[in-house]
């Protein structure tokens, strides 16, 4: 398991959204991993099992999503930038989703 995981839920359907491309960049925006959503709405492989601590983002491309499903979306993509402050600890980073909003928090 990487030490950056996340999980996305569509609000407005109360489903895991599943197919978001995800990406996972250093705090110059260079892509460190990729991957997407699988059907229960989770990324738990994002290929780095030990970062540096330091400033990390998470890009979820929420378009392709919204696409998929025939649904207009107002966010093509949501950026979430976080801290790594110990890198020997695993980050959970949720993404709660809908068309017109966005919500996202640090789990476990």
């Amino acid at each position: 398991m990487s030490q950056i995981t996340t999980h996305v839920l569509d609000t407005a359907t109360g489903h895991p959204a599943a197919g978001v491309p995800v990406w996972l960049k250093d705090e110059n925006g260079s892509p460190l991993a990729i991957a997407a959503t699988d059907a229960d709405g989770r990324v738990t492989d994002l290929g780095t099992e030990e970062l540096a601590a330091g400033s990390y983002s998470l890009v979820f491309d929420t378009a392709t999503y919204f696409q998929a499903m025939d649904v207009t979306g107002f966010f093509p993509t949501v950026t979430i930038a976080f801290t790594v402050s110990d890198a020997a600890a695993n980050y959970h980073v949720p993404l709660l989703l809908s068309p017109f909003g966005y919500s996202v928090y640090r789990g476990s």
